[in-house]
C-alpha cells in the first residue's frame, strides 16, 4: 500500500459529533456502558475463577462458586442486553414511513483513550535524539483524531475521517513503533457484538478495528438510504459494496491482529450478508422501474433473481450456523436472514405467476418459452409436472400453483417474525409481510375455479438466476492524502523506529588560505551522505566518515534537502563549515577509517535503539576487481553521470 502526501483540511478530521446527538449516538453511547459493564463482569470472574482454582478451603470455594453463579449470571444479562441494542437496526434506517424491508446495519467497536505523549516523546529523545517539546503539536493532533474517530459521522465525513487517521497510522508505525521493543503503549477495542475486550499492542490490531468501524459506518449508511428511489437504491448498492470490500480486505491482510468479531468465519459471513444486501438493492430497483408496466419476460426476470436473492441469504444462514460465528450473532440478525430467505423464495414464486397468468401470455415469444424452460427445475412426482404451459387451462393450474407456493413461504416468514421477539416490534419488516400476502391472496383469489385433483400439485422450484454482477470495492486510501504529522524526523526510508544511527555530532571544519578545501565529496538526496572522505584531509582530521548522513548544515535542518540544496549551503559556508552527521549503524561496511586521528570538535546526545536498516541507495566509493580505489579524474565532467557529479562536487568542496 502507497500513501501520498497532501494537505487536507483540518476541520475534516475533527468532524465528530458528540454521542448523544442522535438516536444512533444514544444507541451508541448505551452500547459503550454495556462494553464497560460487561468488561467489568469479566474482570471479576477471572478474579473468582482464579481464586477457584487456588484456595483448598472447602468453605471458601462453595462462597466463590456461589459468586461466580451470580456473575456468569450477570454477564448473561448484559450480554443479551447488547444483542438486543444490535437488534436495533430501526435506528439506522431511512426515517420514511413506506413499508420497505429493513437492512441489517453494524454497530461500532468501542476502544478507550490513548495518551500516547509520553512514549512518544521519550521515543523521539532516545531514538531520533531530538527534542520531543518541538512535536508536542503533532502528538497533539494525532490523538484528537483518535478522539475523533471513537464518534463518526454516519456520512461521507465519518467515512473521511477514519480513513485519515488510519492512513497516518502508516506513519506513526513507521516511526514509533520498532518491531524488537513495546513502547508500553496498548490498543483495547471492544467487541461490536459480545462487548468482549481485546487488547493488543501492534498497529495493525488498531488498523484492523478502525477499518472495521469503517465497514460498519458503510452499512449504517447504506441501510439509512431512502430506498423509494433509484438515486437511494443505487447509494445503498455502493455502500453495501465497499463494506463487504473492506470486511474482505481485513480478512486478507489482518490475520494476525484477530479479535472476536475479526475472526475469518465472521468477516466472510459479514461479506456474503453485505454482497445480499446489495442484490437485494438491485432487485427493488429492478421493480421499482417495472413498477407501472411489467412484462412476462420482466416478470420471469423478476423471479430468477428472487430466487437467486433467497439462495444468497440462505448462504448467509449457513455461514451464520458456524460454531465460530452463531454464538456471537443476534438472535434477531439470524431470524430476519430466515425470514428473508423464505420471504424472497415466495416472491420468486409470485412473479412467476404473474408472467404465467399474465394478459399476453399466450403468445410468448421463443426466448420467453425458453426462459420458462430454464426457471422450472425438473419436477418432482408431488409437483405439477408443467413447465410451458400449452393452453388456458394449464397456464391457470401452473399459475395458481406458484401462487399457491408463495402463500405458504409468506405464511412461514410471518411465522418466523412471530418467534423472534426483538423482529414482533418492527414495524416496517411487519408491514411488507403482510402487504406481500394480502396481494398474493387476492391473485390467488381471483384465479379461483371448480377444484381438481391437480389443483392440489405443488409448484416446481424455481431456478435460481441473475444479471447483476457484483464487485467488492476495496478501500480506496489514495482517496484520502494525510501529512506525515512526524515529517521534521526526517524521510521515513531512513529515519524509521526499526532502524538506528549513532547519536548526531557536530562537525566544525575551518580552512585557512592555503587549504584547497574540506576534502570530502557528497552523494544522494534527503538525506544526502558523505561519499568519500579524503586521506589526511580536513574531513578525515574533523571526523567526517564516509556513509554519514548529513541531518544539518549551519544549524539548518537538511534531511530533507536535495543533492543541489546541500552542496550549495556549503559553498556558501565559506571557510568555515559546520556539520551535523550521523552514522548509520546497520550494514558493516561503515566501518571507521584505520587512519583515523581524531576529530577537532564533537557533539553528542543519546542514542536510540532499533534494527535492521537497509543500506542507502547508490554506491560509495568506486573500486576495481583488486579491491584497490580506482583513480577518477576530477576535472572530467559527466553531466549524464551521478557518479561524474558526485565527483565534481568534491572539486567544488575543496
Amino acid at each position: 500500500m502507497s500513501i501520498q502526501c497532501s494537505y487536507a483540511p483540518e476541520s475534516v478530521s475533527k468532524g465528530s459529533d458528540p454521542r448523544v446527538a442522535t438516536c444512533r449516538g444514544k444507541l451508541q453511547n448505551r452500547r459503550s456502558k454495556l462494553n464497560q459493564e460487561i468488561n467489568k463482569e469479566l474482570r471479576l470472574r477471572a478474579g473468582a475463577e482464579n481464586l477457584f482454582k487456588a484456595t483448598t478451603n472447602r468453605k471458601l470455594k462453595e462462597t466463590v462458586a456461589l459468586e461466580l453463579s451470580f456473575v456468569n449470571s450477570n454477564l448473561q444479562l448484559l450480554k443479551e442486553q447488547l444483542a438486543e441494542l444490535n437488534s436495533s437496526v430501526e435506528l439506522y434506517q431511512n426515517e420514511s414511513t413506506d413499508a420497505i424491508m429493513p437492512m441489517i446495519p453494524l454497530g461500532l467497536k468501542e476502544t478507550k483513550e490513548i495518551d500516547f505523549r509520553e512514549p512518544f516523546k521519550d521515543f523521539i529523545l532516545e531514538h531520533y535524539s531530538e527534542n520531543a517539546a518541538q512535536y508536542e503539536d503533532a502528538i497533539a493532533e494525532f490523538m484528537d483524531t483518535r478522539q475523533a474517530i471513537r464518534t463518526p459521522l454516519r456520512d461521507v465525513n465519518g467515512i473521511s475521517l477514519l480513513f485519515r487517521y488510519y492512513n497516518q497510522l502508516y506513519f506513526v508505525e513507521r516511526r514509533f513503533f520498532p518491531p524488537d521493543r513495546s513502547l508500553g503503549i496498548y490498543f483495547e477495542w471492544f467487541d461490536s457484538l459480545t462487548g468482549v475486550p481485546s487488547c493488543q499492542r501492534t498497529v495493525a490490531f488498531e488498523k484492523a478495528c478502525v477499518l472495521f468501524n469503517i465497514g460498519a459506518v458503510y452499512t449504517q449508511i447504506g441501510a439509512k438510504q431512502d430506498r423509494s428511489s433509484s438515486k437511494g437504491l443505487d447509494a445503498a448498492v455502493d455502500s453495501f459494496l465497499r463494506a463487504a470490500g473492506t470486511f474482505r480486505y481485513i480478512h486478507e491482510n489482518f490475520t494476525n491482529a484477530p479479535s472476536m468479531d475479526l475472526g475469518p468465519e465472521m468477516l466472510e459471513m459479514l461479506v456474503q450478508l453485505m454482497l445480499a444486501q446489495a442484490r437485494e438493492c438491485l432487485l427493488e430497483k429492478l421493480q421499482l422501474q417495472s413498477e407501472e408496466k411489467r412484462s412476462i419476460d420482466i416478470c420471469l426476470d423478476l423471479a430468477q433473481e428472487a430466487a437467486q436473492l433467497s439462495e444468497c441469504y440462505n448462504h448467509v444462514h449457513h455461514l451464520i450456523s458456524h460454531e465460530a460465528v452463531h454464538d456471537y450473532v443476534p438472535y434477531s440478525w439470524i431470524s430476519l436472514v430466515m425470514v428473508k430467505k423464505e420471504y424472497y423464495c415466495g416472491m420468486a414464486h409470485f412473479h412467476v405467476a404473474m408472467g404465467v397468468l399474465h394478459k399476453d401470455a399466450t403468445n410468448m415469444s421463443p426466448a420467453t418459452r425458453e426462459t420458462l424452460q430454464f426457471l422450472h427445475l425438473e419436477s418432482a412426482s408431488t409437483q405439477l409436472d408443467i413447465r410451458i404451459p400449452k393452453d388456458d387451462s394449464e397456464r391457470r393450474l401452473l399459475g395458481r400453483s406458484h401462487l399457491r407456493e408463495a402463500l405458504v413461504l409468506q405464511e412461514e416468514c410471518q411465522r418466523l417474525h412471530r418467534m423472534c421477539r426483538e423482529l414482533r416490534g418492527k414495524q416496517a419488516l411487519t408491514s411488507v409481510l403482510r402487504n406481500a400476502h394480502r396481494v398474493t391472496l387476492q391473485a390467488y383469489t381471483k384465479t379461483e375455479s371448480e377444484d381438481d385433483f391437480s389443483d392440489m400439485l405443488d409448484a416446481a422450484n424455481i431456478q435460481p438466476a441473475t444479471k447483476f454482477q457484483l464487485n467488492l470495492t476495496p478501500p480506496d486510501f489514495a482517496q484520502y492524502r494525510v501529512n506525515d504529522l512526524f515529517k521534521s524526523l526526517g524521510p521515513i526510508a531512513i529515519f524509521s523506529a526499526k532502524r538506528h544511527w549513532t547519536a548526531p555530532r557536530l562537525i566544525q571544519l575551518h580552512r585557512g588560505r592555503t587549504s584547497e578545501g574540506f576534502g570530502f565529496s557528497v552523494r544522494g538526496d534527503a538525506p544526502v551522505i558523505i561519499a568519500i572522505v579524503e586521506n589526511n584531509s580536513l574531513a578525515e582530521f574533523g571526523g567526517v566518515k564516509e556513509g554519514d548522513f548529513i541531518v544539518a548544515i549551519c544549524d539548518k535542518d537538511v534531511k530533507w534537502a536535495s543533492h543541489e540544496e546541500v552542496v550549495t549551503l556549503i559553498k556558501n559556508a565559506g571557510d568555515s563549515l559546520s556539520l551535523k552527521l550521523v552514522t548509520p549503524m546497520d550494514r558493516n561496511y561503515l566501518k571507521p577509517n584505520k587512519s583515523s586521528k581524531g576529530s577537532l570538535s564533537t557533539h553528542s546526545s543519546s542514542s536510540g535503539v532499533s534494527s535492521g536498516m537497509s543500506s542507502p541507495s547508490g554506491s560509495m566509493a568506486q573500486h576495481n576487481s583488486n579491491g584497490k580505489r580506482l583513480h577518477w579524474n576530477p576535472f572530467k565532467r559527466n553531466s549524464s553521470s551521478r557518479e561524474g557529479k558526485d565527483f565534481y562536487d568534491n572539486v567544488i568542496l575543496r
